[in-house]
C-alpha cells in the first residue's frame, strides 16, 4: 500500500495536519494544542525553522493526504573529525498507516537526505515510554548508544 508514498518539505499550510499527527498519541495529546485555527506559536516556530538551513519538516503523502511526518535537521560539528550529523525528531505515522512499512520508508528518506547533505551520522531520540518506537528503531539498525537528558525551562 505504501508504494505511492511521496515525500516533500512541509509548507505552512501543512501545519494543522502536522500538529494533528504530533497530538495523536498519549504524550502528544498532553503537549500539543490542536485547535482551529492553530495557535500562532506553531507558525512562528515553523518560520524560525525554515529560516535555518536544513532544518525542515518532511511530510509523507499518499493520494494527496499527509500520512506521516518528521523533523530533519543537519547539525554541523567539530567532533568526529568535523562531521555533520542529521537529527530526526517528531517522527509520526498516521494511526491507520501503522504496520504498512511507512515508518521504514520515512527513515530511508531521512537517511538519503543525510547522505545527500554529507552527514556521517543519523541520530534520533524517543521518549522512554515509547517502547514500540524503540523496538522499531532498533529493527531499522539504530543503536541505543546514549542516554539523553532534558530540562524544561517553562
Amino acid at each position: 500500500m505504501t508504494e505511492t508514498i511521496s515525500f516533500r518539505i512541509a509548507a505552512r499550510d501543512d501545519l494543522f495536519r502536522i500538529v494533528s499527527l504530533l497530538s495523536e498519541d498519549q504524550l502528544g495529546s498532553m503537549r500539543e494544542t490542536l485547535t482551529d485555527p492553530l495557535p500562532q506559536v506553531y507558525f512562528e516556530a515553523f518560520d524560525a525553522m525554515m529560516a535555518q538551513k536544513e532544518n525542515v519538516y518532511i511530510v509523507a503523502e499518499e493520494g494527496g493526504e499527509i500520512v506521516g511526518c518528521y523533523q530533519y535537521t543537519v547539525i554541523p560539528g567539530v567532533s568526529r573529525s568535523g562531521s555533520s550529523r542529521a537529527q530526526i525528531e517528531g517522527v509520526r505515522v498516521d494511526s491507520k498507516m501503522r504496520g504498512k512499512g511507512l515508518g521504514q520508508k520515512m527513515l530511508e528518506d531521512a537517511k538519503q537526505r543525510a547522505r545527500n547533505s554529507g552527514c556521517n551520522l543519523v541520530q534520533l531520540t524517543a521518549d522512554k515510554t515509547r517502547t514500540d518506537a524503540h523496538r522499531f528503531y532498533e529493527e531499522q539498525g539504530f543503536v541505543g548508544s546514549h542516554v539523553g537528558f532534558k530540562l524544561n525551562l517553562t
